[in-house]
């Protein structure tokens, strides 16, 4: 009988008896070591069993957190044998193949996992993946975690609910000692109650140690109680037979739990046959268990810690050494072989630097992080070691550990550095020990490390820095001397003829300057099939730098299909956000809120605030161009003290733009005109130079009503030459606009429609809207009435409501009433809109499932509520109610 939890099993329960009523959800049982997490643990396998749950489990293993997936491998491996098999895949994609695979079985299911703060990063990731969308499964995830901070980094992370373990009372306390250890003496009973301080298992084992050897065994009183319970494991095991202890040990260090893997590693150790009769006064101890597959079982976590403390380093190393000769799989080799070296070893350090490449490039930064830090340390060549030490520097920040990072760096010796690497610790200790977003105040700085590294022969350190800080100077502001010193420094660069990273580094620092030739370069990659998904996303970015969006958006979604494949979310995050930026841009409101809401999303979940900051501006915009007022406006508020208090006053150009086509919207002119003329004012703290390109059009229009066209006329004039220049489709379409309500005749408005507006048909609307309203006030009513239907009909399909209620009012003056069209579509959520177009493009639930990264399950519930919500009872009608609708 459990005593003093009835509270914590009540919950326990509670998520068992929601899955299986298909309504699966997670709890992390936390709290100190012996706090009694492993017995609520194997209660929720009982629990589970009573209700015929499936009941899948596992342990995280100190030894295994450097091997990916050991702990998900573990887990699932009775459903699918080859299931470990996963390294070098993405987390995310093995969590939608998690879902598929749990999505398959017919009875409710309990994942229970102990020890989860010992599994390795990309099981956690995977776990934590799935337990995020586990809203329709009967499925159940329980896994029990011990305190810490890295712990509790990882479930601030993961934003799973816990329930966390505190000390028993004084009365439940008391009923548990007098279980395990009755007829004590008052004296003794109240001393282990008080050095036990209500943890179970200090009163399990010091109860049982006081009743053998009396109140001595209780001191020092100063040590922490874990201390003591693994003193009193530690005197157990001692009290064992040699072979036994040098089996427990190779056993505490193993990152497996095979017996025979264990029994030969210990043979090697002992330089004598070790057998399994080895292991049973282990057995006999209930120090450990072994089941009939034979995998061996620690009865607690610390009683591993105890047996690793108590050995010498030499012991340690020898036993790592003798498994590495007996483990079959390589990598768990390899780890062995590190943690046995006694002194640099090249060989071995060049190993475990491609481990840690891999594991970065398949997002499991942890790994990559660990095996290149001990690759550095067990470096032979001291310039090595220093590259290594900044790769791992890198990928600290990368995982959002500055900690980390600062330590890796000051661990490097700079007399020791390549030139070219000199230069890149000189960029990392500006960007990593810096005081965050600078500005423009460094880039000098880092256009003179970039062509150190060039003029140092490292091409491709200098290619990848070039790219790296591209987007920086776009959001920047840096004067023409910086600027052009860049372009200079980029075009000596001795790139690959078929390096696209010049061209894009170009396009975003130089979009005036090398606008037209980058266009031309970005134009003919369009039908290139060699192009990587990095390659097509950067090749998106430089193209939405230049206002491009329908080539942009070529590169950008071509790279989302085939990073969605590979589940690499982070990147994924990255190229929605630019689809995001483009819709917003070119009035799609529609598409603008499902990349912006997507990216939301995959942002929070992959923790990478910088990307959901972006995703939330163009979200704004896309609410702002909807006409939900509230909405823009609380992200432009929240967004602008985030900018502000980061010092990003670039970017302050976003909110500007936010409340400027708010105010247009809501048919507030003037007020629309003052907060977008702030991001044409060169003297204005939201000044953006390029951003204004894309604004031109807004801007016009406002003038129209509020009477600001003389002001409108010295913003032409100022930016027709470049135009000129630079051709950017964006500015140029913009400028069409505004000439055409400048000039104020029929032959401009008509010159301006009749131009090719193909990828434009917002600003086309607009034409036609403002050329039909022009019209009617002619009295030209007839004439105008095609316009402002054709301008109705688009601003409805964008989700421009304001504008399209604009243009039906117009109508509604020439005496011709058109309806608001009811839009069904428009009562889903962004998530729901995607799932409903995918359904009607055909894809399946699965197939659904995995474009979005959810369980099939969750597919299928959600077109469930889509079906009523939009008026159809089948995917049939569903497909052909959105053929009708122009997204």
């Amino acid at each position: 009988m459990i005593v003093g939890r009835a509270a914590q099993i009540q919950a326990l329960t509670a998520v068992l008896d929601e899955a299986t009523q298909h309504r699966g959800g997670a709890l992390v049982v936390r709290g100190e070591a012996g706090i009694g997490k492993s017995v609520l643990w194997r209660e929720a396998c009982a629990l589970a069993e009573v209700r015929g749950m499936r009941a899948l489990t596992t342990v995280g293993v100190q030894a295994e957190v450097q091997l990916p997936y050991a702990g998900v491998g573990h887990l699932f491996r009775r459903l699918r044998p080859e299931f470990g098999a996963v390294e070098g895949e993405s987390p995310f994609r093995v969590g939608v193949e998690v879902l598929d695979l749990l999505g398959g079985l017919e009875e409710p299911v309990l994942l229970a996992v102990e020890d989860a703060h010992w599994l390795d990063r990309a099981s956690w990731e995977v776990l934590a993946f799935v337990a995020r969308r586990l809203e329709s499964d009967p499925v159940a995830l329980v896994l029990t975690a011990r305190d810490g901070e890295d712990v509790d980094r990882l479930l601030a992370a993961a934003a799973l609910p816990e329930l966390r373990l505190e000390p028993l009372e004084a009365d439940p306390a008391g009923t548990l000692l007098d279980q395990v250890a009755p007829g004590l003496s008052p004296a003794l009973r109240a001393r282990v109650l008080a050095v036990s301080a209500g943890n179970p298992l200090g009163l399990v084992e010091l109860g049982g140690l006081a009743a053998r050897s009396g109140g001595a065994a209780l001191l020092p009183s100063r040590l922490p109680l874990s201390t003591r319970v693994e003193r009193t494991f530690a005197g157990l095991v001692g009290e064992l037979p040699a072979a036994t202890r040098a089996l427990l040990l190779v056993a505490a260090l193993d990152d497996g739990d095979d017996l025979d893997e264990m029994l030969a590693a210990a043979s090697q150790f002992e330089d004598r046959p070790v057998t399994a009769d080895d292991m049973q006064p282990a057995v006999v101890s209930r120090l450990v268990s072994v089941d009939e597959q034979y995998r061996l079982r620690f009865r607690h976590p610390l009683l591993r810690s105890a047996l690793q403390q108590s050995a010498s380093a030499a012991q340690r190393r020898r036993a790592h050494a003798c498994l590495a000769a007996v483990v079959a799989d390589d990598n768990r080799r390899l780890w062995h072989r590190a943690a046995a070296a006694t002194g640099p070893d090249e060989n071995l350090a060049a190993d475990l630097a491609a481990v840690a490449i891999r594991a970065r490039y398949a997002q499991a930064a942890e790994i990559a992080l660990a095996a290149m830090e001990r690759a550095a340390q067990l470096s032979e060549d001291p310039q090595e070691r220093g590259s290594r030490l900044l790769w791992a520097a890198t990928t600290a920040d990368e995982q959002g550990d500055a900690n980390a990072a600062r330590r890796l760096l000051e661990l490097v010796d700079e007399t020791q550095l390549r030139p070219a690497d000199l230069a890149r610790l000189s960029w990392y200790r500006e960007t990593y020990l810096g005081s965050g977003w600078t500005g423009s105040a460094r880039l000098g700085v880092y256009i003179e490390l970039i062509d150190t590294i060039r003029r140092a022969g490292d091409i491709e350190l200098a290619l990848e820095a070039l790219t790296s800080i591209c987007l920086r100077f776009y959001w920047s502001n840096p004067d023409d001397l910086i600027r052009l010193r860049f372009v200079h420094v980029a075009e000596q660069i001795d790139a690959p003829e078929d390096d696209t990273r010049v061209l894009c580094a170009l396009a975003q620092v130089a979009p005036v300057e090398r606008g037209a030739s980058c266009l031309e370069g970005l134009t003919a990659l369009r039908s290139r099939l060699d192009l990587t998904p990095p390659q097509q996303r950067d090749l998106g970015f430089a193209a939405s730098a230049l206002g491009a969006y329908a080539l942009s958006n070529t590169f950008l979604q071509a790279s989302a299909d085939a990073l969605r494949a590979q589940g690499r979310i982070g990147m994924l995050t990255q190229t929605l956000t630019s689809l995001a930026y483009n819709a917003a841009a070119a009035g799609d409101a529609r598409a603008a809120v499902s990349a912006a809401a997507e990216c939301v999303a995959l942002a929070t979940e992959t923790r990478a605030p910088v990307w959901a900051l972006q995703a939330r501006l163009q979200l704004g915009m896309a609410e702002a161009l909807r006409g939900n007022e509230e909405i823009a406006t609380e992200i432009a508020d929240v967004s602008e003290k985030t900018m502000l208090t980061a010092g990003m006053h670039a970017m302050l150009s976003l909110t500007q733009r936010i409340r400027g086509i708010n105010a247009l919207a809501s048919g507030r002119f003037e007020e629309a005109f003052s907060h977008l003329y702030r991001v044409f004012d060169a003297g204005d703290i939201a000044y953006h130079p390029y951003l204004r390109f894309h604004l031109v059009g807004h801007l016009a229009e406002a003038a129209v009503y509020c009477g600001a066209l003389d002001e409108v006329g010295v913003v032409v004039a100022e930016l027709t030459p470049i135009a000129a220049q630079s051709r950017l489709p964006v500015l140029l379409t913009g400028l069409r606009y505004a000439e055409a309500v400048l000039a104020d005749d029929a032959a401009a408005y008509e010159a301006a429609i009749a131009a090719d507006l193909r990828d434009w048909p917002f600003e086309r609307a607009r034409l036609q809207l403002t050329y039909g309203g022009w019209l009617r006030r002619q009295r030209q009513a007839a004439e105008s009435r095609p316009l402002l239907r054709a301008a109705a009909a688009a601003f409805d399909a964008l989700g421009a409501a304001p504008w399209a209620e604009r243009a039906r009012a117009e109508l509604r003056a020439t005496g011709e009433s058109r309806r608001k069209p009811i839009d069904a579509i428009d009562a889903l959520t962004p998530q729901e809109q995607q799932i409903a177009r995918l359904a009607a493009d055909g894809l399946s639930n699965r197939e659904i499932a995995e474009r979005l990264f959810l369980s099939p399950r969750t597919v299928t519930t959600h077109l469930y509520r889509i079906y009523p919500k939009v008026g159809v009872k089948s995917r049939s009608e569903l497909a052909a109610m959105m053929a009708e609708r122009s997204f």
